[in-house]
């Protein structure tokens, strides 16, 4: 393998086509896959050691394939002397590995060790030396092994031990209390459970993951709309307003899909955020109310005064007004003059729809009078009837750039 980005990339690329063939292996020998799984974690930090992973894209693919693989491994129907020789292994590549690369086998290890027998066995080895570790009154003390003991208690079903274990730890920590708290699940005791995930929050833990998991637990329980008050709006966040209301709406089918869009807006703070999810779920005046009241990019609001012409001339018409209007002000991410053409032309396809052609022109003269600006000068020369090849195409401002750029909002 190479040194730098390019041999992030390379290596990033051969992971996928392991992971590819152990799959493909899987279909029809599951042993041998499972074997070439090891085997792959095996080679992972040697590998990979010298290999620039600044980019973050090294370990995110290592994790990704350790998620992909490692249920091939679980499910393999090895007998007990393979999967003794597996996990022996796996250890060794543990404690080889000089980045935690393989923290996600510890996770799994109580899966790995195929029955509760083995998994009590690795439990004992490492028993101790956690509660070692956790007992000394010097804090900052680590020990590899601690994923491995804690699954592998929970796999054996050795539970109390497992809860006792956990409470000598001096904060709250998500990463190892995940493991108390499936253990309480796993005797049915739910509300226990939830209690003990709300504990573990504090500083540095992720929030989200323990809103996840107790929104999970209610919903399996059938209490829906108790999920949905406590925890589903800060759950199913994504990366666009459109995915986190699609989900929200599959997760939770019961509920009136335009309440959803409203407490979403209401929890965000920012109700232009939403203005795609809802033109695309029909609710077109709160479409409308989302852009007026907050801050949907210009070329959004464009694409939807083009889309729906045929749908709703009137909708397209104010949406479109209020993208020139956005524009006009300076907002939007590295505007160009074909913006600026685009949204002048979806406005007026809608306004001549309506038969409102002149007023329509008139009142976008008006607007990029009272603000001098490069888009203002686009749109004053296309309003004035100069030939649109002859309209600069030139990107907005640097001062109107630098000031957008403090909410870039996609959508």
């Amino acid at each position: 393998m190479a040194f730098g980005w390019k041999g992030s990339h390379l290596a990033c690329q051969r992971l996928k086509e392991a992971v590819t063939e152990i799959k493909k292996v899987a279909r029809t020998d599951p042993v041998t896959a499972g074997d070439g799984v090891v085997s792959l974690m095996e080679r992972i930090w040697p590998a990979f050691q010298d290999i620039d992973t600044s980019s973050g894209n090294l370990g995110g693919a290592v994790y990704w394939a350790q998620q992909e693989l490692l249920p091939i491994a679980i499910e393999a129907p090895a007998d007990r002397k393979t999967r003794d020789k597996w996990l022996d292994r796996l250890w060794q590549a543990i404690e080889d590995d000089g980045v935690d690369y393989l923290s996600p086998v510890g996770n799994y290890w109580g899966g790995l060790c195929g029955s509760r027998e083995v998994a009590s066995v690795w439990a004992d080895r490492f028993l101790g030396l956690l509660k070692t570790a956790w007992s000394d009154p010097q804090p900052g003390n680590y020990f590899r092994g601690t994923s491995v003991c804690l699954s592998s208690l929970l796999a054996a079903g050795r539970h109390q031990e497992l809860l006792d274990v956990l409470a000598l730890r001096r904060f709250p920590c998500w990463h190892d209390r995940q493991f108390g708290m499936q253990a309480l699940l796993s005797e049915g005791r739910a509300e226990e459970a939830l209690a003990y995930a709300e504990a573990s929050r504090g500083l540095n833990q992720p929030d989200a993951a323990i809103d996840a998991v107790c929104e999970k637990i209610l919903l399996d329980r059938g209490r829906a709309d108790e999920a949905y008050e406590k925890y589903a709006l800060t759950t199913n966040g994504s990366s666009t307003g459109l995915a986190t209301f699609r989900a929200l709406v599959r997760k939770y089918p019961g509920r009136d899909p335009k309440k959803i869009l409203l407490d979403l807006a209401s929890s965000s703070g920012e109700p232009g955020r939403w203005f795609a999810a809802a033109k695309d779920a029909g609710f077109l005046d709160l479409a409308l109310e989302f852009a007026h009241t907050g801050r949907t990019d210009p070329r959004t609001l464009s694409r939807a005064s083009r889309d729906f012409l045929k749908k709703d001339a009137q909708f397209c018409l104010e949406v479109g007004r209020l993208a020139i209007q956005r524009i006009i002000e300076g907002y939007g991410y590295e505007l160009t003059g074909i913006d600026v053409l685009d949204a002048f032309n979806h406005y007026m396809a809608a306004a001549e729809t309506l038969g409102i052609a002149m007023q329509a022109r008139a009142d976008v003269l008006a607007m990029a009078t009272k603000q001098p600006g490069t888009a203002s000068d686009i749109l004053i020369r296309r309003c004035s009837n100069v030939p649109q090849r002859e309209a600069p195409a030139r990107a907005i401002t640097t001062e109107q750039r630098t000031w957008t750029r403090r909410s870039p909002t996609r959508h």
